[in-house]
């Protein structure tokens, strides 16, 4: 059996030119030769995480929104029941997440394995069955996305009506109140200010976001040049979606001198944006729990004259809902890449005639190729789990504040769930260190020469 002879086998007389790998590797489709191109998820399966912090710090705004309305029975109740659609919206996105796990896990541990099977016995007919079987599983994951992105579309629209609730009602109610305390003045003159500097990093980091994703697909023209002249790239390159994860070997098959140096220098700038992106996001996390604490100051001042304080933690609860609501539409467009993926693969390769005649050349190729594939599409399963277990508890354990009527605490009690619930947000943390395996190291030693 071929396999763990390294992927220098690659580079032995194959005939890449005979196989239509420039078709599977240009990223045009077979129906509209339209481009399928990764966001920054390209680069790793860590986009996933930043679904961990927006969960964990939604709950945490509810509660506080929750308390500074007691002593409004009608808004506690709308607040109530808008927290509550949160917190199942949370257990399908849970139920979501397993499923991704399921998939990537049936990728590595029933397709991957097949597919070496119908390689070794060059039978490319049996290989097409097993990827059509596979596009359907993500097919089904594409559509039931698509229905969790709408609920959160639909939900952030009901939320934002209940803020306007709020703010109609706090106008009402301040009509009664002439005049604030100086110290209200203070704490509002201060949220303005941190607000302000938090709009700068936040357009900072959007654009980024943006310097990354261009770099990404930078790197992805360049990569489909190579594949061009590169049989086992082009196999690897179909079935890793992730160029962070085999990166070493792109630049090993690149022969041109100015490719690798443009490769090496993409690769760099590329981890320098992530870098910069990750101390922005830093210093936006320190400024939101800044702009936190101040908006508690002046909503304490404001309930102490009776004065409903603003709905301010519904706007971050809309935020933070609504970049959720963002990383599942880069999680269904990941899916939708892949399934592409796998129509190249069976198009290209199994079906063709050209594929079929030097498939049992390509032995080799395709087994070394299904082996790395496996192992990252493993460390992708290990992210989906992480953050299907944050929704876990999230969705069964974060919302049990609603079973107390913040009408009901004393002013020591109540100040003891603002202290408790302002401590957890500052130990949120707004970049979760990666799971070990799922960054850009390189899988274990290949040669792509050819």
């Amino acid at each position: 059996m071929a396999g763990r002879s390294g992927l220098s086998s690659i580079g032995r007389g194959i005939p890449a030119a005979s196989i239509d790998w420039r078709s599977l590797l240009s990223g045009k489709t077979k129906a509209g030769d339209a481009k399928v191109v990764l966001s920054g998820s390209a680069w790793s399966p860590d986009f996933i995480q930043e679904l961990l912090p927006a969960a964990e710090r939604t709950a945490l705004l509810y509660h506080v929104s929750y308390l500074c309305l007691a002593g409004f029975p009608t808004l506690e109740r709308l607040l109530r029941s808008r927290a509550l659609e949160t917190q199942l919206l949370f257990g399908s996105s849970e139920a979501l997440l397993f499923k991704c796990i399921g998939t990537s896990e049936n990728l590595v541990k029933s397709l991957f394995p097949m597919l070496k099977i119908a390689v070794e016995k060059n039978k490319p007919t049996l290989a097409v069955k097993y990827l059509e079987k596979a596009k359907a599983w993500i097919t089904k994951i594409i559509t039931e996305v698509e229905q969790i992105v709408e609920r959160y579309n639909s939900h952030n629209r009901d939320i934002a009506t209940t803020t306007s609730d709020v703010i109609t009602e706090k106008t009402e109610t301040d009509k009664k109140i002439e005049s604030q305390t100086k110290e209200a003045e203070i704490a509002e003159t201060t949220v303005e200010k941190y607000k302000k500097d938090l709009q700068q990093v936040t357009a900072e980091l959007a654009d980024k976001e943006k310097e990354i994703n261009d770099k990404n697909s930078e790197l992805e023209e360049l990569v489909r040049a190579i594949s061009k002249r590169s049989t086992g790239l082009g196999i690897l390159s179909a079935m890793v979606p992730f160029l962070g994860a085999i990166i070493s070997s792109i630049v090993q098959a690149a022969k041109n001198p100015g490719d690798k140096a443009r490769i090496q220098a993409l690769q760099n700038k590329i981890n320098l944006l992530v870098s910069d992106k990750t101390a922005l996001k830093q210093r936006e996390y320190t400024l939101q729990n800044e702009v936190f604490s101040w908006q508690m100051q002046a909503a304490k001042a404001k309930m102490e004259l009776g004065s409903i304080p603003s709905p301010e933690h519904l706007d971050e609860v809309q935020t933070c809902l609504s970049r959720i609501q963002q990383i599942l539409v880069q999680l269904q467009k990941f899916w939708e890449k892949i399934g592409a993926m796998l129509d190249y693969l069976k198009d290209k390769t199994f079906v063709g005639e050209d594929m079929i005649d030097d498939l049992d050349i390509l032995k080799d190729v395709f087994l070394e190729s299904i082996t790395t594939a496996g192992e990252v599409w493993t460390k992708f399963g290990a992210v989906c789990a992480k953050a299907n277990g944050i929704f876990s508890v999230q969705a069964r354990d974060a919302y049990s504040f609603l079973e107390i009527n913040p009408s009901s605490l004393s002013k020591e009690e109540w100040q003891s769930q603002y202290d408790a619930v302002k401590e957890k947000l500052e130990l949120i943390n707004p970049s979760p260190p990666a799971i070990e395996g799922t960054g850009t190291e390189e899988p274990p030693a290949s040669a792509i020469t050819q």
